[in-house]
């Protein structure tokens, strides 16, 4: 997950995480289904695995491995091992069942995520003193990701000259084409070197839902409960998609629409950058309604002095001394200054950090950006992080991405044209996919609805910068029965961080009970300088 550094900013350093995070934009009856069956279909021969053996690994914690089928349609072939990690239940006389989660990515490791889940009040996807009281938590950390055999695609030393190079923000995707082209080259060869076509082939999430119904035989379980957060919102139709009876409650955080995840990538990248810079705007907008007074950035037209900063470091870039924690110095400029303002303008309870990291770069002191940039460690758009190559591993496994390289180029023009500064970042993102050796043949691809699973309590942030509100609109309308909660306000996912939405997911996971279709939860009013505040209690 991404941390933020600095001790201000401690308090919402999960919640940046969650802000940057694609779906990323990361997230049922019987023995598992198998590929390319219909949506109800079940593969019978599909072995049950035997009870888990868990052991202590940390304060309420457990540990264990399954061993799932590498593909359903061939059960009794390779097996790969999943990482689990279980949160017993804290008052296990009153406890209703298990909950699994997905907290996005996609390529956020879940058993991370749980094991740093004391630190992680008041941010996107923290459960409730309540919801841990009731049930045990399962975190399973999805094929390919985590400690489940992560992907790899890049040498320690490529990924360090990848973070190395120097982008230009003025270029469709940071660097000349041909480069991009090489570089995607390179990603996808390294792919196929470090682990096998048939692994990198079998990360779609069909699969991911049969290994969590895996999971669910071996925790003896008929029925599981389940809350996903960003592509855990694809992971969780499609479970309920796959195995409807076996689904006693769902909530879905921060929706991805479905049918353009499993569609044409490019429309959903467009959607993710013009969402960025919906988000972008709106700090823009705050800032100069407080005023100059208030908002002393840019003096009352802060998208001017943001234009120009990017364009003055990007010409003679901010010279960072090393940190007296060991932390090597570098130097910051205007594409890495886009970059972290693109992911803490995404939630707008730390919005005072990007103000203050702004000023002080105007000023000369470019360690708060360059802090802050250096730790974002996952982005909806490429970054050479580990973390991303199993990103992009799953999303290639599920997308539809046209090959032609006209069609990526007309893509990045319109994305450049329609998010003027956060289309330059997102413009080519997809071409890892359009040269991915290792295509998913049999993957489903009809329209998630769930159907004949219960009713599906749908979040969704008003504006958020990842996963639009139409997607979340779109998904409710393509799930067999579901209810849409709106939360007001700029942020990804929004359990855990309003006590609104906190109260009603509580009740929908808990007593299976839903506000009424269409009910908005207000928010704080959003401030760009205002002293960082605690987030709402439960």
């Amino acid at each position: 997950m991404i941390q933020l550094r600095p001790k201000s900013a401690a308090r919402y350093g999960a919640a940046l995480a969650a802000a940057v995070l694609m779906v990323l934009a990361g997230c049922s009856s019987g023995a598992s289904g198998a590929r390319g069956t219909s949506a109800g279909g079940s593969s019978a021969s599909a072995p049950s695995p035997d009870l888990l053996t868990w052991s202590t690994c940390g304060q309420d914690l457990d540990c264990a491995t399954i061993k799932v089928p590498q593909e359903y349609t061939d059960p009794d072939g390779v097996q790969i091992p999943l990482a689990l990690m279980r949160h017993r239940a804290t008052d296990p006389d009153r406890r209703i069942g298990s909950l699994i989660f997905n907290p996005g990515g996609p390529g956020v490791p879940a058993i991370e995520t749980l094991r740093n889940l004391p630190k992680s009040a008041g941010t996107p996807g923290a459960f409730s003193p309540a919801i841990l009281a009731r049930f045990d938590v399962i975190a399973m950390d999805p094929r390919g990701v985590g400690e489940s055999q992560a992907v790899r695609c890049l040498t320690d030393k490529q990924r360090a000259d990848a973070a190395g190079t120097a982008f230009n923000p003025a270029i469709p995707g940071g660097k000349p084409l041909p480069r991009l082209l090489t570089d995607a080259a390179a990603f996808t060869e390294g792919c196929v070197k470090q682990q096998s076509k048939e692994f990198l082939a079998s990360l779609s999430t069909d699969n991911v839902a049969r290994d969590i119904d895996q999971v669910r035989a071996a925790l003896g379980e008929d029925r599981i409960t389940y809350y996903g957060l960003s592509y855990g919102t694809v992971v969780g139709p499609m479970y309920a998609t796959l195995f409807p009876h076996r689904v006693r409650q769902i909530v879905l955080d921060a929706p991805v629409d479905t049918n353009l995840w499993f569609g044409n990538s490019l429309t959903f990248l467009h959607d993710v950058a013009v969402a960025s810079e919906r988000t972008l705007n709106a700090w823009f907008e705050t800032c100069r309604s407080e005023g100059a007074a208030v908002c002393p950035f840019g003096a009352g037209d802060p998208q001017a002095a943001f234009d120009t900063l990017i364009d003055t470091l990007e010409a003679k870039p901010l010279k960072i001394a090393p940190a007296k924690t060991g932390a090597p110095g570098g130097a910051l400029d205007g594409s890495m200054t886009l970059e972290a303002a693109r992911a803490l303008a995404g939630d707008q309870h730390i919005w005072p950090l990007l103000t203050s990291a702004l000023l002080a770069a105007q000023d000369g002191n470019g360690a708060p950006l360059y802090t802050l940039w250096s730790s974002v460690t996952v982005s909806p758009f490429p970054v050479p992080t580990a973390m991303f190559e199993a990103h992009t591993a799953v999303r290639c496994a599920d997308w539809q991405t046209p090959a032609a390289i006209a069609a990526h180029k007309a893509a990045a023009a319109k994305a450049v044209h329609e998010a003027k500064r956060i289309g330059t970042r997102a413009a080519y993102s997809a071409l890892n996919c359009a040269r991915w050796p290792a295509p998913n043949k049999d993957r489903v691809t009809k329209p998630l609805t769930g159907a004949g699973a219960p009713p599906v309590l749908v979040v969704a942030g008003r504006l958020d910068p990842v996963t639009p509100h139409h997607w979340a609109e779109n998904m409710t309308r393509t799930l067999d029965s579901a209810v849409l909660l709106t939360r007001e306000g700029v942020g990804h996912g929004s359990y855990g961080t309003n006590s609104c939405v906190n109260k009603a997911v509580d009740a929908a996971l808990i007593h299976g009970t839903h506000p009424a279709d269409g009910t908005v939860c207000k928010t704080d009013t959003p401030a760009t300088t205002r002293p960082l505040v605690a987030a709402p209690t439960r």
